[in-house]
């Protein structure tokens, strides 16, 4: 099904590129070149996905990533495009909302793979989603429809895809998953040299979901395969 997505990104020679091989996919494209444009068109268009530049004119990515979840009426994914010099601003859009990112330079293949797996992450969750499952797991609660997780009556404050990653544990307690599995079931792609993310991810949600994060009691390491979610269904 065609898309329409969004690019912000102040390059006009990358936008472009990008624009031309997304819609050789035969998906709508739409660009904005400075953060202020980009959002006012955001907020006038029904966006499927938003490719955006961490450093733009007028309004940088950062605050354009926490407008678009700010403005919460529906969910839409955000790739975000940062440089390599970039590291604590790519945690802070990671921290805003964000669901990925490539780090420029970046091969086209590999931003065609990505946005094809974030589209396919978020019609797969809507799926989820529209039937508003609620997992208990002691004093843990998963909302699906609200994509809330409450912990002991506190609402938790967990990224998109420290949720999505939350969900995909909570539907297999007690399954041992590789960092390559979960890179390829939460992010919808299994490249070699990622499994990074997959690291980085889990200990983010290890320091907002565990009561001690140092002696995790939900998401436990299991030496030389992966992770596994410990809790039982209520």
């Amino acid at each position: 099904m065609n898309k329409q997505i969004l690019i912000i990104e102040d390059d006009e020679d990358i936008a472009e590129l990008i624009r031309l091989h997304l819609a050789d996919l035969g998906h709508e494209i739409m660009v904005c070149h400075d953060g202020k444009a980009g959002w006012k068109r955001y907020q006038q268009c029904q966006c499927d996905l938003v490719i955006l530049d961490l450093m733009l004119p007028l309004m940088d990515g950062l605050e354009v990533c926490k407008r678009i979840r700010a403005e919460g009426s529906s969910y839409t994914p955000i790739l975000m495009l940062t440089s390599k010099s970039s590291e604590m601003d790519r945690v802070l859009g990671l921290e805003l909302g964000a669901d990925d990112y490539l780090t420029k330079p970046f091969s086209l293949m590999e931003l065609l793979a990505r946005v094809k797996a974030l589209l396919r992450r978020t019609d797969a969750l809507s799926g989820v989603t529209s039937t508003s499952k609620k997992y208990l797991f002691r004093e843990l609660q998963i909302d699906t429809g609200s994509r809330e997780v409450v912990r002991d009556g506190q609402l938790l404050e967990l990224t998109p895809k420290e949720f999505d990653l939350l969900l995909y544990f909570a539907s297999h307690p007690g399954e041992v998953f590789s960092r390559m599995q979960l890179l390829e079931e939460v992010w919808g792609y299994n490249h070699e040299g990622y499994e990074h993310t997959v690291n980085s991810h889990i200990n983010r949600l290890r320091g907002k979901l565990e009561p001690d994060p140092t002696k995790p009691s939900y998401i436990k390491t299991a030496w030389g395969v992966g992770y596994q979610f410990m809790a039982e269904a209520q």
